[in-house]
């Protein structure tokens, strides 16, 4: 398993180098000047010139990249264009606050789906199979920009029961997860960003404890006299691999696919971060975000692999 383990995390290698290409080459394909803002319409020559050198824009690209990539690795992601304040910072600060409803999207999704998706396969073609597969279609369908609109009508606008927007009371700097004032200001968000999750993984689930059930080995353990009970337990373990892999992409699509979810609710996360970034044509912190977010993403992947590897070991690769 350690050999495994070792292989496996240098094959995330050259994943996470790719990563940083991407981050660094796609912010210079969207048009505009990331100076534009800082310089004034009667700038001169020397005045532009004298800021693209304080920034590192006066280099060819591939030197840039290779600047940049060598103070990524030691933590240095260079400083925002609009605040100049140390990217690392901003990402991390907005970072902490994503993870908040990031997590409790995913405890809220991953046991509701896992467990209505476990039930619908055990009660497949009943009205509780129906039922389940209707509300994973609607969380699928429903895009979570729209939802969260309504979200907002009905329990902020005219229910009056929750908070619009915001991050609580004192802002985000008074965020305390065990303050009831506080977490009124998540509960919208959070039930937003669970919604399509739920049901791909309710799906996924359904679909593989369903196919789990109709093997050989169920008709054996029923045949030596086990209970239900214990024959559902061996399904869902023989199914609990192929729905971890789908647990953990959508673990990285909540971190990463929260932008318009938290510009909505005007939650300060990296989504917001990242929005403001687009607008203010902030390249360090653009390329400092998707950075980031984007080795969460190749980190969670290895580590949900591992642990498929560690619940079932039939499946390892390589």
């Amino acid at each position: 398993m350690l050999s495994y383990a070792i292989q496996r995390v240098f094959y995330a290698i050259p994943i996470a180098l790719g990563v940083t290409i991407f981050c660094f080459a796609l912010v210079y394909m969207a048009p505009g000047d990331p100076l534009q803002r800082l310089l004034p319409d009667d700038a001169s020559a020397e005045t532009i010139a004298m800021i693209k050198a304080a920034y590192g824009l006066d280099k060819p690209i591939p030197i840039q990249y290779l600047r940049w990539l060598g103070n990524a690795l030691t933590g240095d992601l260079g400083a925002s264009i609009q605040s100049n304040r140390p990217v690392l910072d901003e990402v991390l600060s907005a970072l902490s606050n994503t993870v908040i409803i990031s997590a409790a999207a995913v405890m809220l999704a991953f046991t509701l789906a896992f467990v209505l998706g476990t039930v619908a396969a055990y009660n497949a073609g009943s009205w509780i199979d129906r039922f389940v597969t209707g509300t994973s279609v609607l969380g699928v369908s429903i895009p979570n920009y729209w939802f969260g609109i309504v979200m907002v009508i009905i329990f902020a606008v005219t229910l009056k029961w929750l908070p619009a927007m915001g991050m609580g009371p004192g802002g985000s700097g008074g965020f305390s997860i065990f303050s009831l004032d506080s977490l009124r200001y998540a509960i919208l968000p959070v039930i937003t960003m669970a919604m399509a999750p739920q049901g791909i993984i309710m799906r996924s689930t359904r679909a593989a404890v369903s196919e789990a059930l109709g093997q050989d080995f169920v008709q054996t353990l029923r045949a030596k006299g086990l209970g239900e009970g214990a024959v559902l337990r061996h399904a869902v373990r023989n199914a609990l691999p192929g729905v971890l892999a789908v647990m953990g992409l959508q673990f990285g699509y909540l971190m990463g696919g929260s932008i318009l979810v938290e510009t909505i609710f005007s939650w300060p996360g990296t989504g917001m971060l990242l929005n403001q970034a687009i607008l203010n044509r902030d390249i360090p912190v653009l390329q400092g975000t998707i950075l980031v977010l984007a080795l969460i993403f190749v980190a969670t992947n290895l580590a949900v692999d591992l642990l498929q590897t560690a619940i079932d070991p039939r499946i390892k690769r390589g």
